[in-house]
């Protein structure tokens, strides 16, 4: 059994309109599938649409308390660390800058599995702009879920197939 969300109250799935989850097999250890989720320069290659990441308070990497900008959903958006634990899970919330009463919490668990992890991602989002853009496409939010847990499953695999090819000495094969 996989572990819940740990919800902020007011954000809990049972008070948003919008709530959906998405999960995905993942064939990379849950520690580099942490690193590319707290690394935020590391975004752009599998987070849809994102064109920045701006850490606010001399932070280098996501850490609990982390306050940051950048783009998600179409929106410029300012966030913070609400859920730390290290390799296991991670949970941001915030608004977009365009509707503080639009607000967003968006979870992260990762288990070890025999072949890798498996990677949940669930998410709460109330307020107006979330709101119309869901009745403009009521299936954006999980469909944009979804490719970004393949994208981020296909970075996390390169990642660890770079790492291993450099390990394995020259004149060798690694062993498949």
């Amino acid at each position: 059994m996989f572990e819940e969300i740990n919800w902020p109250e007011a954000m809990a799935p049972s008070r948003s309109p919008i709530h959906f989850t998405n999960e995905r097999e993942v064939e990379a250890s849950p520690e580099t599938v942490w690193s590319l989720l707290v690394d935020t320069r590391t975004w752009r290659t599998f987070y849809p649409g994102v064109e920045h990441v701006q850490l606010l308070g001399g932070h280098d990497s996501l850490r609990l308390g982390t306050r940051f900008e950048t783009n998600l959903a179409g929106q410029d958006v300012f966030a913070s660390v609400q859920e730390f634990r290290p390799v296991t899970r991670i949970a941001w919330g915030g608004h977009p800058k365009a509707s503080e009463a639009s607000t967003a919490y968006h979870a992260w668990i990762i288990t070890p599995t025999p072949k890798g992890c498996h990677l949940w991602t669930e998410e709460t989002m109330q307020g107006p702009l979330w709101i119309e853009l869901a009745k403009r496409d009521p299936e954006v939010f999980w469909r944009t879920h979804e490719n970004l847990l393949a994208a981020l499953a296909e970075a996390a695999t390169e990642r660890e197939d770079r790492v291993g090819s450099q390990n394995v000495p020259e004149g060798k094969a690694a062993d498949v």
